[in-house]
């Protein structure tokens, strides 16, 4: 091979050698016709690997076999996030904005197919903030907390939101708002926990810190956060009533 003759030129009908190696493993695997999983699992492994342009290759043909699965979908979205990611570091921001574009399209996609798909929700809110559309990530999460919750895991989206764009009062209160609807939630206190302890307010997130321990003993973060507690570790006292009411 000379030197004309490298890498750029390993090709056979314009597809790169190594997206028709990868596809060959497929075949073999899954017999004379690639199948969706193996297609979709192979994508995925690119994805994880940087092989970017592979991985898309795959996906598509995944979206081929099944239409408009919600979670190859959400994978093109991701796939399209992480090269404008890389398009940003290289300086190409024009290309990047072209990859958000369609990481906007599929995530959207996903959502109208199952509104309340919480991946593609959340990555929908990063590609419009990769694209500087923050008003509109923002507004995002409004409508995900009122359309598609409410719930513990869509006020904890909208918290987040509202923190990183220095409303601290209005993430407080979504926070809040997370533990009321389900006080139940392990996720729901550790995400209070966390919001406190960023804002220095140690001593009101312990709280939430014993009581996520209790729903969810296997937390290692909780575990971590009150080891060095001087209380032991219990639920805080919760008034009993009988079933008339009266405390017993």
């Amino acid at each position: 091979m000379t030197h004309t003759d490298s890498p750029r030129r390993m090709e056979w009908s314009g597809v790169p050698l190594i997206l028709i190696g990868l596809f060959c493993i497929i075949v073999l695997l899954g017999g004379c016709e690639a199948q969706y999983p193996a297609l979709r699992r192979e994508g995925q492994l690119a994805m994880l690997d940087g092989q970017y342009g592979p991985a898309r290759y795959l996906l598509l043909n995944a979206d081929n076999k099944e239409h408009r699965k919600v979670e190859t979908l959400h994978d093109l979205g991701v796939c399209s996030v992480m090269v404008a990611k890389q398009k940003y570091r290289e300086r190409n921001t024009a290309a990047a904005l072209r990859e958000l574009d369609n990481a906007v399209m599929y995530y959207r996609s996903a959502i109208d197919d199952v509104p309340g798909h919480q991946a593609s929700l959340e990555g929908l809110n990063i590609a419009l903030e990769l694209k500087g559309q923050f008003e509109a990530a923002l507004n995002h999460a409004y409508w995900t907390a009122e359309f598609v919750g409410p719930s513990a895991k869509q006020f904890i989206f909208l918290g987040n939101e509202l923190e990183q764009r220095g409303d601290f009062d209005g993430a407080m209160l979504r926070f809040r708002q997370a533990v009321m609807m389900e006080p139940r939630n392990a996720m729901a206190h550790v995400a209070m926990a966390k919001f406190l302890i960023r804002h220095n307010q140690r001593d009101a997130a312990e709280d939430h810190l014993v009581e996520a321990n209790i729903l969810n003993p296997k937390d290692p973060w909780v575990r971590e956060q009150l080891a060095g507690r001087s209380r032991p570790v219990e639920a805080p006292q919760r008034i009993v009533t009988t079933r008339s009411g009266s405390q017993p």
